[in-house]
């Protein structure tokens, strides 16, 4: 598994390779890469025409940099700005997303750049496997969370009223360009969304570099560049490490999955709306998801304590009573839960932990355990 290593002192960019065969990739990670796009796509993927799909919040900021970057040599047929927010990644939204890009003339040897946050990664992603049954893809993600997770590993979807993803296909991107300056435009609570994220890798396999965090977790939202590429690159490592051995799920790709189960019912029950971020929800999840560890005697005791306060000091919620609109109430959440779409003949997927960077995954966990430590935890009681 990923060990730490010290924290680089350069600020040049890092390349994490993704060697998945004749779809292999690399990951770079770095400042100032957006300027840089016209010139490393062609170099790494040959000529081709983009079509760029982004969100009205990251074209404010950024898409006039990337637009001049990529059509410097007149091979950007256009882009496609969609409403923000987790909404978007549905069916209303993925239909007219692939006319758009079928209307610009997009062939199966040109390249869609999903620019933006998980949400358009993910749905752009979906319309590249769809489009002229399988058009390439470069990821360009904007926010931490994409940067370290969703826009690595060839999963794209939508979500459905009755869950999160369950719509989607494996689908691998050709390149993914990590730019740490654009983070320095996102929100706050969007950074904290996406070190959830960063903090998982830690909880899974690598207490050292959770350790590390604890300790540096400021320099990281101080978009110190050393830091954050650390924080970054470590990540990305990581699940490409996973990816590799699992791409599609089979095995222990399933860990990253740690506080995902709990999470994925709260966006759900929070109706994918601003209520609850998705990295918000992994926080809460993986906290929950110690506690039920701690409670079921797998894990020392105060071990859950101390995910929570690191996770509770950089600013994330660690309770369900902390999401706003409303109670919870255990048999909604058992039902949401339910339809994850790692069940497996009826049996819930949870990922549980012996201690930090320590998880696993397991099905041996009897609902009515899940169900009433729920309850407990809605009513405060814990």
């Amino acid at each position: 598994m990923p060990t730490l290593t010290n924290a680089p002192a350069a600020t040049a960019a890092r390349a994490v390779p993704v060697p998945l065969g004749d779809r292999a990739y690399e990951v770079l990670i770095g400042p100032g890469l957006l300027q840089q796009a016209g010139r490393i796509i062609p170099q790494r993927l040959g000529q081709a025409r983009y079509g760029i799909v982004t969100d009205e919040n990251v074209a404010h900021f950024h898409l006039a940099t990337l637009e001049r970057s990529l059509g410097a040599d007149g091979r950007l047929l256009g882009s496609v700005v969609l409403p923000a927010g987790e909404a978007t990644k549905c069916y209303g939204q993925l239909a007219p997303l692939t006319e758009k890009l079928l209307s610009m003339g997009l062939e199966r040897g040109d390249l869609i750049i999903a620019f933006g946050g998980g949400v358009i990664g993910d749905l752009a992603g979906f319309a590249a496997s769809i489009l002229r049954r399988g058009v390439r893809f470069v990821q360009i993600p904007t926010s931490l969370l994409a940067q370290v997770d969703s826009s690595v590993g060839g999963k794209t979807g939508i979500n459905t009223p009755q869950g999160k993803n369950l719509i989607g296909t494996f689908h691998q991107p050709s390149l993914v360009l990590a730019d740490t300056d654009v983070l320095s435009t996102l929100p706050v609570r969007q950074m904290r969304a996406g070190y959830a994220e960063v903090a998982k890798y830690g909880l899974i396999w690598d207490e050292k570099f959770f350790s590390w965090l604890e300790a540096s977790w400021r320099s990281v939202f101080g978009n110190d560049v050393s830091a954050l590429t650390h924080a970054i690159e470590t990540s990305v490592q990581a699940k490409s490490d996973v990816v590799v051995r699992d791409e599609k799920e089979a095995g222990d790709r399933a860990l990253l999955n740690l506080g995902h189960t709990f999470g994925h019912a709260l966006e759900a029950w929070a109706g994918y709306s601003d209520r609850l971020l998705h990295g918000e929800g992994v926080a809460v999840g993986m906290c929950l998801a110690f506690r039920f560890s701690e409670e079921q005697g797998l894990c020392a005791k105060g071990t859950a304590a101390r995910v929570a306060k690191h996770l509770a000091e950089v600013g994330l919620p660690t309770r369900i009573g902390e999401i706003p609109g409303g109670r919870a109430d255990a048999d909604e959440l058992m039902r949401l839960m339910a339809q994850d779409k790692k069940v497996r003949q009826g049996r819930l997927t949870f990922i549980l932990a012996r201690g930090i960077g320590e998880a696993f995954v397991t099905r041996d966990v009897e609902e009515a355990d899940v169900r009433a430590f729920l309850a407990r935890e809605i009513a405060g009681t814990r």
